[in-house]
């Protein structure tokens, strides 16, 4: 992913890339030495949090596509850059989205299954990766497991029924009431399945993402916006205009 940002960047004629940053190098000293204005972060689980407080730190805003966060992990970045941002004129403030995933079609699946889930007594996710993802369930199916769940509620929606007695770990993973199934298997790359069924009927939503270069698109307008948006950004949706 960090090579495909950096590709897609250098290719892009309003950007300039000033820099690459690799495990080996000081985050904060190497976007200082380059005067860079945004950095994206494509690392693991692990690093990801420190790199973005390193970057805040040197007054860069940051772009976020690795996974494993948290909402307390969220919540220590949200009170950094207010701590950042105090004193600031209000557009002048440091800025940083994190996305659990940059593909358009992810996006809209997301949307699309949470508009879809209070007209569905059931709900369920299969989420499909390269077996060299190091985390499951994927923060994307996470993120729609969590909007699915809202919407259930919002809706007066119970419980998915579930009359499952014994082999609980063959259920997939419990995310806010909404089981969760990862598939790691060779020759994937990033795939998502959102199941709703209703007596007599059911609805799948189905998003394919056969190439990295799909999720560029998303990852330069992330970049083009963080500028403008000062605080903290979760989802990409938000800087789409989805109605």
């Amino acid at each position: 992913m960090g090579a495909t940002t950096c590709a897609a960047v250098e290719a892009a004629g309003d950007l300039e890339l000033v820099a690459r940053v690799t495990r080996d190098d000081d985050v904060a000293t190497a976007v200082r030495d380059a005067g860079a204005q945004v950095a994206v972060d494509f690392t693991v689980p692990g690093a990801t949090e420190a790199n973005v407080h390193a970057l805040l730190d040197a007054g860069v805003h940051a772009v976020v596509g690795a996974t494993g966060w948290t909402d307390a992990s969220r919540a220590r970045v949200a009170e950094h850059l207010a701590q950042a941002n105090a004193g600031r004129a209000d557009d002048a403030g440091l800025g940083v989205v994190i996305a659990p995933n940059f593909g358009l079609s992810a996006v809209l699946a997301m949307r699309f299954a949470a508009q879809a889930a209070r007209y569905f007594e059931s709900a369920e996710i299969v989420e499909l990766h390269h077996p060299d993802k190091v985390d499951a369930p994927s923060g994307t199916a996470r993120h729609t497991a969590a909007a699915i769940a809202a919407a259930r509620a919002d809706a007066g929606l119970g419980p998915v029924p579930d009359a499952t007695t014994s082999g609980h770990e063959a259920r997939g993973a419990d995310v806010d009431g909404v089981r969760v199934h990862a598939v790691r298997l060779r020759g994937l790359v990033a795939h998502e399945e959102v199941l709703l069924g209703n007596p007599g009927e059911q609805l799948v939503i189905r998003q394919d993402s056969f190439d990295r270069v799909s999720f560029m698109p998303g990852v330069l307008l992330a970049v083009r916006s963080v500028v403008a948006r000062p605080g903290l950004t979760v989802g990409l949706e938000h800087l789409l205009d989805l109605g």
